[in-house]
């Protein structure tokens, strides 16, 4: 079994971008702890981060070509602006969580609203980097059933 963990923009400045909210943590960090994670668990993860929309929606698309099982995506500010990575994401049917390393909905305003939300089983934020490795687990319960 395959996931997906799809990092969007400005998340590979992590360890450097706002630690205060974001954490100390690089992405390198948090990809390996999920590969590791995944090891344990007996799956595969494959990461990938860009900051360009357009990269994540191909990314999306080929990953039933890929053999996917699941997605766990943190759109970063696509979240509150994309839906074209919405209609990505409901257009290929995978399973998916959204996952945030802070708690959007304790943030301004306007990171309150989720495009992406409507379309995923879950979404998971507020625990830093452990809000990936939740997510993994949660991924994993949801494709058992």
């Amino acid at each position: 079994m395959k996931i997906l963990v799809l990092h969007g923009p400005n998340l590979n400045l992590l360890g450097t971008r706002e630690p205060a909210i974001y954490g100390c943590q690089t992405l390198s960090d948090i990809d390996t702890a999920l590969c590791a994670l995944g090891r344990e668990l007996g799956v595969e993860v494959v990461t990938f981060q860009s900051n360009h929309e357009g990269e994540l929606i191909d990314r999306i698309h080929q990953a039933r070509l890929d053999g996917i099982s699941g997605l766990l995506i943190n759109p970063g500010g696509y979240t509150h602006t994309s839906v074209a990575l919405r209609d990505a994401l409901a257009g290929v049917s995978l399973p998916s969580v959204e996952v945030h390393l802070s708690n959007i909905h304790a943030r301004e305003q306007f990171r309150h609203h989720s495009f992406i939300a409507p379309v995923v089983a879950a979404q998971i934020g507020g625990f830093g980097a452990e809000s990936y490795l939740l997510a993994l687990r949660g991924i994993l319960a949801i494709l058992k059933k």
